[in-house]
């Protein structure tokens, strides 16, 4: 196979190359046809054109920030998502060939997020938007209390919004520091709670709920005003109310919450399998699409890398 030229906009010498290299590979240990070679060497060309007029000169010097840069210029260009996450797929295989024979150190799209997922991904929620929202209903009145037991056991516990209406009192334990979700498969698990979510429950158990008819005789925790189990379609409207109060975007529904819960806890550290758990997931490959690229991160990696960050 030719290597890539090296004239024009094409790549320069010292990455022409390494991707000559790669494109052989793809060719010779992984035997792909040469439709799909020829789809890679024209997303690689075109991304390596474009770097060139940006000053990258070797593959050490592709970082995340220009990655992004590309994306968003691609995305400008007017092109499908589908073509703009296709570029990334071309950029990450490479780089994951350059790592792999030790060209690079490492590789620069690991935590970059395919744009085509970016669009299934439900809205995530800032610390402080969520903040907000968890304030909306603000009042004294068994619907506030009741509205904001439920935001807090939503973010609290990560849980989806059928599993939360479906909680019931014998569910809880006594000092309400652990609730047990039934989820997907009537499966059960245990999710820690944490202060202000406890706070917010005890309120409404102990204040709110007792003024609702036939309370007394009820076993799920949260009730419509007629003393009837709340169902998912009020509890989605109760959470769209409370965005609307908190000034937030449409598209925050009670998924936002329990896709935030999942993001804050990976921004903060913690172990991807316990998020897994904690979640109900039964693959972590499904967990994984929360470890995606942040806005926040990517205005990191601008100020960690730009020259002028």
């Amino acid at each position: 196979m030719p290597r890539a030229t090296t004239t024009g906009d094409g790549p320069p010498p010292a990455l022409a190359a390494p991707l000559s290299d790669f494109l052989t590979a793809l060719r010779v240990e992984a035997g792909l046809s040469r439709a799909t070679l020829a789809a890679y060497r024209s997303d690689l060309g075109h991304f390596l054109s474009w770097s060139r007029r940006r000053g990258l000169a070797r593959p050490a010097d592709i970082d995340a920030v220009l990655v992004v840069d590309y994306l968003a210029h691609r995305r400008a260009e007017g092109l499908a998502e589908s073509t703009v996450s296709r570029d990334l797929t071309a950029v990450r295989m490479w780089m994951r060939f350059l790592v792999a024979e030790g060209v690079v150190e490492r590789d620069p799209t690991s935590r970059l997020q395919s744009p085509v997922l970016a669009k299934l991904l439900p809205h995530t929620l800032g610390v402080d938007e969520v903040d907000r929202l968890l304030r909306a209903p603000s009042g004294d009145r068994w619907r506030d209390l009741r509205d904001r037991a439920l935001l807090e056991v939503l973010y609290a516990c990560g849980a989806r919004i059928s599993e939360a209406v479906g909680l019931t009192t014998d569910r809880m334990d006594s000092e309400l520091r652990v609730v047990r979700l039934l989820g997907k498969g009537s499966k059960e698990r245990v999710v820690p709670i944490g202060a202000r979510a406890r706070a917010a429950l005890t309120r409404w158990i102990e204040e709110g709920r007792p003024q609702l008819p036939g309370a007394r005789s009820r076993r799920e925790v949260f009730l419509s005003h007629t003393g009837k189990p709340l169902d998912r379609t009020n509890a989605w409207r109760r959470v769209k109310a409370a965005a609307l109060r908190a000034g937030l975007p449409r598209e925050v529904h009670p998924h936002s919450l329990r896709h935030s819960f999942a993001s804050h806890l990976l921004a903060g550290g913690a172990d991807l399998r316990a998020v897994q758990e904690m979640l109900g997931h039964a693959s972590i490959r499904t967990t994984e699409i929360y470890t995606h690229l942040d806005e926040e991160h990517i205005r990191g990696l601008h100020r960690l890398y730009h020259p002028r960050g």
